[in-house]
């Protein structure tokens, strides 16, 4: 079974071994990303949320052919704009290291970008409607689709993405947790995929929103270490792959940490969305999945596919 895991901070302290600024365990992500590997997990997308995050994100993202990444900024660490002290510059840079993670074939797209409303205590929303609708143009000029981030904001979120459509080719909503009505409004951009994770299936409600995306417009992920599929989730019943655990506080290599959400696990948010669309042939999906994700982030997958196969035809005849 071949998963693409969507989005993962690497970059966390949780996989240096570090809770609440507490050195809990080594630093285990060689473990970690070996578990992935073993669970079918063909790539990892590393997210960045900062400038210096990306920096950080990029150069895990060259430790390993199979690690990618993104560029850009959160919407709750927006403020960083200003807080630089000149806003051209650190968006120059973030222009910079986009060029140069592109030129190593690393850099797949412009994000985490998007709006927060949730947490407005980090970052006022007029500070995140600036630089929002600015990375846009960072996906303009990199050609690069979006890592989009919208949490009860759809209506703000919605207007700037209607008037950048001629800036980005393509990109996902991740990590959604909003209603149907979000849902269809986030639909109705023809350009626009919706990624799921535990956080989008917690509660009956979220799984029948869920069961309102449409196969070809899904993206699966973790975004880990955060947003684990719990016992306490509506769609606990339909997960059947496990993994032994152990708390931090007697951490084994083998085992994942209790409470710390892994790449690996990705394939329990496939069973869910699978159990919660009533989709029996559960390989398909993720074949139809990881297609998703190689349009939006991986095209030339898609391009050498088409090739293979048109040169099949053309050899068959």
């Amino acid at each position: 079974m071949l998963l693409n895991a969507l989005i993962q901070p690497l970059t966390d302290g949780m996989f240096k071994g570090i809770y609440h600024g507490k050195q809990c365990h080594v630093a285990d992500i060689a473990a970690v990303l070996s578990r992935a590997w073993s669970a079918g997990v063909d790539r990892i997308i590393v997210t960045g949320g900062s400038l210096e995050e990306s920096k950080e994100a990029l150069a895990i993202a060259e430790t390993d052919g199979r690690l990618f990444c993104t560029v850009g900024v959160h919407p709750t660490r927006c403020g960083e704009f200003e807080d630089s002290g000149d806003p051209d510059k650190h968006f120059l840079d973030l222009m910079s290291l986009a060029k140069k993670g592109v030129a190593k074939g690393k850099v797949v797209a412009i994000g985490e970008c998007g709006l927060d409303y949730d947490r407005l205590h980090f970052c006022p929303s007029e500070i995140q409607k600036k630089y929002f609708e600015k990375q846009f143009e960072l996906a303009y000029a990199m050609k690069l689709p979006m890592f989009l981030h919208m949490r009860a904001a759809a209506e703000d979120f919605c207007d700037i993405l209607g008037r950048n459509m001629d800036r980005f080719g393509s990109g996902v909503a991740h990590s959604f947790t909003g209603s149907a009505e979000d849902r269809d409004k986030l639909l109705s951009f023809s350009n626009l995929y919706i990624g799921v994770n535990g956080c989008s299936l917690k509660t009956a409600e979220n799984l029948e929103v869920v069961k309102g995306i449409p196969l070809e417009r899904l993206m699966i992920e973790t975004d880990s270490p955060y947003c684990e599929i719990k016992n306490t989730h509506a769609g606990i019943n339909f997960v059947k792959s496990l993994w032994p655990s152990k708390k931090k506080e007697k951490y084994e290599q083998e085992c994942i940490v209790k409470g710390r959400n892994e790449p690996c696990l990705v394939r329990q948010v496939l069973e869910v969305v699978a159990g919660c669309k009533g989709v029996g042939d559960i390989e398909q999906l993720s074949k139809t999945v990881y297609h998703n994700t190689c349009r939006v982030f991986f095209p030339q997958d898609l391009d050498s596919a088409a090739d293979a196969l048109l040169s099949g035809s053309h050899d068959a005849k």
